[in-house]
């Protein structure tokens, strides 16, 4: 991804870096060729370029650009699982995963961790993002999931003879999860996502107690994928779902909702990061009966809730890594509502605003394996910043509305809030 040539000058503003230490009142942040030269109190700054461009944050915040560390661009009003993979022909699909690329940058997220795609349209997508062809955060792919056959991604019924390719590898045994895989590795993903286990929203068949793989599936799939340098994450709800994952060697667990003291343990161990993503279940129980969601299904969710809250509550008091985000694209959890998980871990769960913070930037950014060139604000840094008119140790909230946003700043150029004015591919701010 391109970077912009020159310099600017961030001042009057609150500094959360996202290391998770206390702010620095009346900070500035010097920006050189799109990556950070000076982050600190305002005394003691080096001095600035005489040409460089200034950015007012009128007593706000200036803050690392967000990572949305389990993001779907390709999915789109669900609302129902059969409308992952029928809804919309490949065409219709791969322009909305373009607009929700374009929103979530302009929501203040600079960096994503697909959590699975339709038909690997997040491979190209990356590519597309990288080359400024369109706007979006720095992506990490993952392209289509593995389940095995039957579980909670299967359920299309033989006789309709529609499969389920576009959405996800269904597997067999150790030896088909291996040529799943390798399947994956010639797409060109990064991060293979799976299935362990099942979700409360197919409570007849594959609920959130169920296990859709069997833990020699799930090791060959992480020995495969390890072998070619890729990561593995998996949708982990049951308990003991946990524990395989953990035991396979996967890389992050998706959601981590019933935790035993077995399984903490294991997670602490290998410092293995957890994205709860509970926004989704508590969006679930909000507004599903509106939506006619069946009473089984919302029942569910507001088990995986409690669960789900719980374990990450113990995850972080325990010294282990949260990220932030999931599940956006359904009905009633859109995208465009990312900022709503910091929110909810803040009113819901407990968490100060600077752990939430620290979760959704350094974290995220460590999750992605760009821990170095992102996540922080600090000196050498990708020039990846949001700036907002709020105190955020105070209103957090204000995440969620882009009016909020004075600038969103990637790699140095300016790409949304209210100072964005360049066009995407302005090439007098190339090198």
């Amino acid at each position: 991804m391109q970077t912009a040539f020159g310099s600017t000058r961030i001042h009057k503003g609150q500094l959360i870096d996202g290391t998770g230490a206390v702010p620095v009142p009346n900070a500035v942040v010097l920006v050189k060729d799109g990556r950070i030269a000076y982050a600190g109190p305002a005394q003691g700054a080096p001095p600035a370029d005489p040409a460089a461009q200034t950015i007012d944050a009128q007593g706000g915040t200036i803050l690392p650009g967000l990572v949305e560390a389990h993001y779907h661009p390709t999915y789109f009003n669900v609302a129902a699982l059969e409308d992952l993979d029928i809804k919309y022909p490949v065409e219709y699909v791969s322009l909305l995963a373009a607009a929700n690329t374009r929103l979530a940058l302009e929501c203040g997220y600079t960096a994503a961790r697909s959590g699975g795609s339709l038909f690997n349209i997040d491979v190209w997508l990356k590519k597309a993002i990288e080359a400024g062809l369109v706007p979006g955060p720095r992506l990490a792919a993952s392209g289509r999931e593995i389940c095995g056959v039957g579980g909670l991604m299967d359920w299309n019924p033989d006789f309709r003879k529609i499969g389920m390719e576009g959405l996800v590898l269904l597997i067999n045994g150790p030896d088909e999860g291996r040529a799943a895989v390798r399947a994956l590795v010639k797409d060109g993903v990064e991060w293979v996502k799976t299935y362990p286990t099942g979700d409360a929203a197919a409570p007849d068949t594959n609920d959130h107690h169920t296990l859709c793989m069997t833990f020699a599936e799930m090791h060959a799939v992480v020995q495969t994928a390890h072998n070619h340098r890729l990561k593995v994450t998996g949708h982990c709800r049951a308990t003991e779902g946990i524990k395989n994952a953990l035991k396979a060697g996967y890389d992050t667990i998706e959601h981590g909702t019933f935790m035993d003291e077995e399984c903490l343990e294991l997670l602490l161990q290998r410092n293995t990061p957890m994205i709860p993503a509970l926004q989704f279940e508590y969006a679930s129980v909000k507004r599903g009966p509106e939506i006619g969601m069946p009473q089984a299904v919302i029942d569910g969710h507001q088990e995986t809730l409690e669960g789900g809250a719980e374990s990450a509550r113990r995850i972080l008091k325990a010294g282990g890594r949260l990220g932030m985000g999931g599940d956006y694209g359904f009905a009633w959890n859109p995208h465009g509502d990312y900022a709503k998980e910091l929110s909810f871990f803040v009113s819901y769960v407990g968490l100060s605003p600077l752990e939430v913070i620290k979760c959704a930037t350094q974290t995220g950014a460590q999750i992605m394996g760009r821990g170095e060139e992102f996540g922080t604000v600090e000196k050498g840094k990708l020039a990846d910043i949001l700036v907002v008119d709020a105190d955020l140790t105070k209103e957090i909230s204000a995440l969620e509305d882009r009016r909020r946003f004075i600038a969103v700043m990637q790699g140095g150029f300016i790409r949304a809030g209210r100072l964005a004015t360049a066009t995407f591919t302005d090439a007098s701010l190339v090198r």
